[in-house]
């Protein structure tokens, strides 16, 4: 009974050790739009790993005659390289920038040309969680 017993518990530690997964940085992707009930919806959305992030620049609603636009960024109100082109995916006009290091904390922000309306995200830290 008692190795039955010492069985049962080393089988029991074993299964929960292959259950939780090695611990890894989580992803820090977020997005952010304006919200207006009328007009150009503009969304940021930013993908990576605290630090590093790339970041899309998506008009949702352009008018359907519209295939591309001149877009820039922004990070803590400062323009972060040239204009890009963004063009029309799908229904949506967008442009993805390639990671860089953006810092804990910086506000990083999508400009269309045009279009007074602006949309921002800011960088956070998120630490190290396990993935699921």
């Amino acid at each position: 009974m008692k190795t039955v017993l010492k069985t049962a518990a080393v089988s029991t530690a074993l299964a929960c050790c292959a259950v939780i997964p090695t611990a890894s940085p989580a992803a820090a992707d977020s997005s952010s739009c304006t919200h207006h009930w009328s007009g150009p919806q503009i969304c940021i959305r930013l993908e990576g790993r605290n630090n590093w992030n790339s970041a899309t620049a998506i008009w949702t609603n352009p008018p359907k005659n519209v295939k591309s636009r001149t877009v820039w960024l922004t990070v803590n109100g400062r323009r972060y390289g040239g204009t890009e082109r963004a063009t029309k995916v799908g229904k949506t006009i967008s442009y993805r920038w390639s990671s860089w290091q953006t810092d804990t904390g910086s506000k990083i922000c999508a400009h269309f040309k045009d279009i007074d309306r602006v949309a921002c995200e800011e960088t956070k830290y998120i630490g190290n969680r396990t993935n699921f």
